[in-house]
């Protein structure tokens, strides 16, 4: 279940709430129970291939492998 930030407008306060995705938008309300949240903006990293396709070898060069000369 996905988690989300928020940040509490009358204390400062940040805390995650994790419910589906379809209640994403839905209003949360603070830990300390005030009301005028905001969601924050989060960021994810993924790297790695896992298993993906990978990209076709280079040799480099100035032909990208070719025999320049």
């Amino acid at each position: 279940m996905p988690r989300y930030d928020y940040r509490c407008r009358a204390c400062g306060s940040t805390f995650e709430v994790s419910r589906p995705m379809i209640n994403a938008s839905d209003p949360a309300p603070c830990p300390d129970g005030h009301d005028d949240t905001v969601k924050l903006l989060s960021t994810v990293a993924v790297t790695g291939t896992a298993g993906g396709p990978k990209p076709p070898p280079s040799g480099g060069g100035c032909c990208g492998g070719g025999c320049c000369s």
